[in-house]
């Protein structure tokens, strides 16, 4: 594979770090934008630079002529957003990006597939066991009758994590509610962009995902893991996860599902397995690289890398085993995590039953600490990013 100039934006997430130091390896030579100007995957000894751009949530017109100047200033020849709100912005705006390959699938396609409604019928229709759930259309809908016929507790789950106004956009997080009175509270709380609006039945059990590089119809890479402990603690990013051996059925359903987006590019399918019953039920689909990406590429599967190779012409051969019992920790995400349990009641958490009281949380902690695994942000031959992350984190306390 011949190098290549290429520019990650989002400097400050775990998935642009992952990226920069995976294609920084494999001879490219990568620049990072972030809103700072000063960010975790910048510092990295792999960063030939670190722009400031405008937010993209709350100047997204700016964000995208800025990418575009610095596209053509360090001659970019693929451009990489990592996070939803910057593929939003990116992708309409794709011819603007003179000779930079960006790696994912059209607009409309990302947008359909980041649209959980039509992902769970879609899925539905395919076979995949979904949660029930209504959809809410607008805040009115949450009247005392509807919130009643509900079986508790429940999930809000916005149809869109960022959705896109006028002049900017706004994110939006899932809520969990355990009762009618406490869903109605939230629904009065939440922004009228967060409708329409997924109530679901709450899953009880581990999450697992399953990930996936697709490309002309086929499947380049894929992997498997399941998390150990998330931030917040009831459910949400994982920061601290194991590599499984993927299952292949699922694995089928999820290259159905995505298919059925003409999908390219890669992708995180989302499950939830029903603890009681061993189900595995469907939660999203994040078309785009996830936070724990470095657990893939420590296991074996070099995602950025074949990201990379397979949107350039090349057809590099399928990668489908990696090492299983791979564990990547999160230090800082886990600290958040654990204040968070000691700080907070299991009701004000909203924790399922599955999760461990607050001493057993600080025994897991500890002994993360004992066992065989990887740190995910501090490398040896690359420690810069663990000290800005560091110093950002004490700097937020």
């Amino acid at each position: 594979m011949s190098a290549r100039t290429i520019l990650v934006t989002d400097g400050e997430q775990r998935a642009a770090l992952a990226l920069v130091r995976s294609l920084g390896r494999a001879g490219h030579r990568v620049h990072v934008t972030s809103r700072r100007g000063r960010s975790l995957a910048g510092s990295s000894r792999f960063a030939a630079s670190d722009h400031e751009v405008p937010d993209v949530l709350t100047a997204p017109a700016e964000h995208v002529d800025a990418l575009v100047a610095i596209v053509g200033r360090v001659g970019a020849e693929m451009l990489i957003p990592v996070t939803e709100g910057s593929l939003l912005a990116v992708l309409p705006e794709r011819e603007r990006f003179d000779g930079a390959t960006i790696p994912f699938a059209d607009f409309e396609q990302f947008s359909a597939i980041s649209d959980k409604a039509r992902v769970l019928a879609e899925a539905r229709a395919l076979g995949i066991a979904v949660p029930e759930a209504i959809t809410v259309q607008e805040r009115a809908e949450l009247t005392p009758e509807l919130v009643r016929l509900l079986r508790y507790p429940v999930v809000l789950k916005p149809s869109r994590s960022v959705r896109a106004g006028a002049g900017r956009s706004s994110k939006h997080e899932v809520r969990h509610a355990a009762d009618a009175a406490e869903l109605q509270r939230i629904g009065r709380e939440l922004l009228g962009s967060a409708f329409p609006l997924l109530v679901q039945r709450r899953i009880i059990g581990p999450g697992q995902g399953i990930f996936l590089l697709r490309w002309n119809g086929r499947t380049v890479a894929r992997f498997a893991h399941r998390r150990l402990r998330e931030k917040p603690p009831a459910g949400g990013v994982s920061v601290y996860s194991e590599s499984v051996a993927a299952d292949d059925a699922l694995v089928a359903k999820s290259e159905a599902l995505l298919d059925r987006f003409a999908w390219r590019g890669v992708a995180m399918v989302e499950y939830k397995v029903d603890a009681a019953t061993g189900t595995p039920y469907l939660m999203e689909v994040n078309g785009r690289f996830w936070g724990s990406l470095q657990l893939a590429v420590d296991a074996g599967v070099d995602f950025p890398a074949l990201l990379v190779s397979a949107a350039t012409g090349e057809e590099p051969p399928p990668v489908t085993s990696y090492r299983v019992g791979a564990r990547n920790r999160w230090w800082w995400g886990d600290v958040d995590q654990l204040l968070t349990r000691l700080r907070r009641s299991r009701q004000r958490l909203s924790l399922p039953p599955d999760v461990p009281g607050r001493i057993t949380a600080l025994g897991e902690f500890i002994a993360a600490t004992l066992v065989r695994g990887r740190n995910e942000v501090l490398r040896l031959d690359d420690p810069r990013p663990f000290v800005q992350e560091t110093l950002d984190w004490v700097r937020g306390r």
